[in-house]
């Protein structure tokens, strides 16, 4: 037990040495638990919803009041027709669209049922599901009210079949698109694709540059005419080559054996994939000139940016019902666009005249982050 205590002492000396293996392992955790209490929730808060009202009367704008007063939606916009929603919910501005007919108005004075439209994007079957839920709650409690408010004096609440698709009621008809049978899975496929690719080229890029640095061998290439460049693309080149080879795998079982629909271009997704890979790319470059150590490189890669990018992404949780004080640092997560991409390729079936914001997006951040990682390296750490 002596010698076992001495070596303990010795590792712990070691760890205390090395300051920035300390401060991964004391202030990432304590630094995580702090962001992603906020940020990892599977409640479901300010759905965005465009309206089609076709009616425009007092009784079609009381129901969008009632949206737009609940705490689970926010109306993003308010159109004259069904026709006109296909641009927000393929461009991702709304996940709800709310169908008022033009007979909607007439039909509540006159104590006549009176069927609304709900039409979901359902991408993210489990938020699509409590939205809906709560949709459709909503109108079978506004529903309620006005059979009540025309039945007699001390006569009993409506309900059972004289509830709200009763005489006079209001019945939401649903229409899912994207994902009609709302599977999980054809949401969360296309996302593990984004998280193979980010965990692999990352570790691969940045630990094979610090292996160098360990074995020695890095000193030889520095006597070496080649420039700076030349040694980057050198070195991250086989792990882009790497990383695409994963994605036509990944791809092949999720096509083919979960027959997962891939509704948009092939082509677009790959031109855009390579896009992403700058960014993962030039993350393991950087985290290379930060780490004198294997160890070092995989830990800072884990703690400081994997897994921040796996909870404020929109891998897991809506970003939307994320705090407004987290919202901001999403927008600086590659593995953000690059997920809105691949979900609106697969199960949307758009291209770039939608998906373009996201792609601008998605190159600047790897533009930025490749050169920094270029910045920072020099011939002889790079």
């Amino acid at each position: 037990m002596r010698r076992v205590w001495f070596l303990i002492w010795k590792e712990l000396i070691e760890l205390k040495e090395d300051r920035r293996l300390l401060a991964i392992v004391i202030v990432a955790p304590v630094a995580q638990l702090f962001m992603l209490a906020y940020a990892a929730t599977t409640d479901v808060r300010d759905v965005p919803v465009v309206v089609a009202d076709a009616d425009r009367s007092a009784a079609s704008r009381d129901l969008i009041a009632r949206f737009e007063a609940s705490p689970n939606f926010t109306i993003v916009g308010v159109v004259s027709s069904t026709r006109e929603v296909d641009g927000y919910l393929e461009g991702g501005r709304a996940w709800m669209a709310l169908g008022i007919p033009a007979s909607y108005g007439e039909s509540i004075g006159r104590g006549r049922p009176q069927t609304v439209q709900l039409i979901a994007d359902g991408s993210d079957a489990n938020s699509t599901n409590v939205a809906m839920g709560y949709a459709s709650t909503l109108i079978a409690a506004r529903a309620q009210e006005l059979m009540a408010a025309r039945l007699p004096p001390g006569a009993p609440p409506p309900g059972g079949p004289g509830g709200p698709g009763g005489p006079g009621g209001i019945e939401p008809r649903v229409r899912v698109w994207f994902n009609p049978r709302l599977e999980s899975r054809d949401f969360m496929v296309p996302g593990v694709l984004a998280l193979l690719l980010l965990v692999i080229t990352t570790n691969l890029s940045s630990m094979g540059i610090v292996r160098e640095k360990e074995m020695g061998t890095l000193e030889q290439l520095n006597v070496t005419p080649l420039a700076r460049w030349e040694l980057v693309v050198g070195k991250l080149l086989p792990y882009a080559l790497v990383g695409m080879v994963d994605v036509f795998l990944v791809l092949g079982i999720a096509v083919f054996w979960f027959q997962i629909p891939l509704r948009g271009s092939l082509l677009l997704l790959l031109a855009l994939t390579l896009v992403y890979l700058l960014s993962t790319l030039g993350l393991g470059l950087f985290v290379s000139t930060i780490s004198s150590t294997q160890q070092q490189a995989m830990m800072t890669t884990i703690f400081f940016f994997l897994m921040p990018m796996i909870y404020l992404s929109g891998f897991i949780f809506p970003i939307e019902n994320m705090p407004a004080a987290i919202q901001p640092f999403t927008y600086v997560m590659p593995l953000r666009y690059y997920l809105v991409i691949l979900r609106s390729i697969f199960l949307k079936g758009v291209g770039l005249e939608t998906l373009w914001p996201q792609a601008l997006a998605l190159a600047a951040c790897g533009l930025a982050m490749l050169a920094l990682a270029v910045v920072r390296s020099t011939k002889r750490t790079a």
